[in-house]
């Protein structure tokens, strides 16, 4: 029987295969490998898809975070705020720029950013809030708002997403990862920062190139992290497609919550306002079992995973932050992640559920 993957890159490869070879041989054609036409279309497209007026594509999500924090003024002396439960990569992109790293717990159904934990956190030292939209759906970036500093929204995750009818960014700047794997992902690193005001994505743009718009003429100290157009290729290819892709995956998770209802895992839950993409269909496994559950299920040929198994605070790049973070701390060892991807189909999703059923009463 074939495994069933986490996610699917070559079904998604399939669709898209036709539009990406014609448009590696403009690129090539036009020997238009950094910037060019394909890059421009695709921020002009992707900024209209989020609804937003500006766009600039850099090398990857990483970076798109430390820009877009670095155009809001955090530097040396200021201090962020952000989840505890995250992918490394934003507290890097903290570090990054010479900012203090001040974590907070997580929303204990939602995964989210505990909204009212990251409001008391806040001090005069604090320059910005960095909430992650975790697992597809965005946090409550309108209260967070209430702190009255800048909220850099790690978007990673959202591609689509809304909140009240708003995607990530609107009213104040975002960043984004198009690691393969994303709902909208290139064919390597790739990430963009999106956002209403031109001067955070002119400043965005100018840090990513050298700290100038023009050759040779360095305003700022930058760095060197522009989007390449044979990306931009794939990008456009598959946002394209992507309004119908999430709702697919929409799809997936509603049938999963139907075949998972009677199992001894706790589903995931939609905050309200949210419209989610389901970057990620995350349950939890309570009682010690999820790491022989994972193993069970990748037996039998499922790839199940984990996002994320070690708080920042715990790893060892961060562990000098201390700190106690309950929630974090006891989702931690009990997430568990199904596979879920556009193409995935209810035969497939039966026997993750079958299979997992099976591993949870091993």
């Amino acid at each position: 029987m074939s495994r069933i993957p986490l996610v699917d890159l070559a079904a998604a490869h399939a669709e898209v295969a036709e539009e990406v070879e014609a448009g590696f041989k403009r690129v090539i054609a036009e020997t238009a490998f950094v910037g060019g036409a394909e890059v421009a279309a695709f921020e002009q497209e992707y900024a209209a898809f989020s609804g937003l007026a500006h766009c600039v594509g850099v090398a990857n999500g990483t970076d798109a975070l430390e820009l877009a924090l670095r155009a809001v003024g955090v530097g040396p002396g200021t201090e962020v705020i952000l989840p505890a439960n995250t992918f490394i990569a934003t507290a890097e992109a903290v570090a990054r720029c010479g900012a203090k790293v001040v974590l907070v717990d997580c929303d204990p159904r939602t995964y989210l950013i505990d909204t009212e934990a990251a409001l008391a956190a806040v001090t005069p030292a604090t320059k910005a809030i960095a909430p992650v939209h975790l697992y597809g759906q965005m946090a409550e970036v309108e209260r967070l708002a209430e702190a009255g500093v800048a909220i850099v929204e790690d978007a990673a995750q959202c591609q689509g997403a809304t909140r009240h009818g708003r995607a990530a960014g609107a009213g104040g700047i975002a960043a984004t990862s198009f690691y393969p794997g994303k709902n909208l992902g290139a064919y390597g690193d790739a990430g963009a920062v999106v956002t209403d005001t031109e001067e955070l994505a002119t400043t965005v743009r100018t840090l990513g190139s050298h700290g100038g718009l023009r050759k040779y003429h360095h305003d700022l100290i930058g760095v060197n992290s522009r989007l390449d157009g044979l990306q931009a290729v794939v990008l456009r290819a598959k946002l394209a497609r992507l309004a119908d892709w999430n709702d697919r995956r929409r799809a997936a998770a509603a049938r999963y919550h139907e075949l998972l209802a009677d199992l001894d895992v706790v589903l995931p839950e939609t905050l309200d306002g949210n419209e989610h993409v389901w970057h990620i269909y995350c349950v939890r496994v309570p009682g010690g079992r999820r790491d022989a559950v994972l193993e069970r299920l990748n037996a039998a040929g499922v790839g199940a995973g984990i996002h994320y198994p070690i708080p920042v605070h715990k790893t060892g790049a961060f562990a000098h932050l201390g700190g106690s973070f309950p929630n974090a701390e006891t989702v931690a060892p009990e997430i568990l992640s199904l596979p879920i991807y556009p193409q995935i189909t209810p035969a497939q999703q039966a026997r993750v559920a079958e299979a997992l059923a099976a591993a949870l009463a091993a």
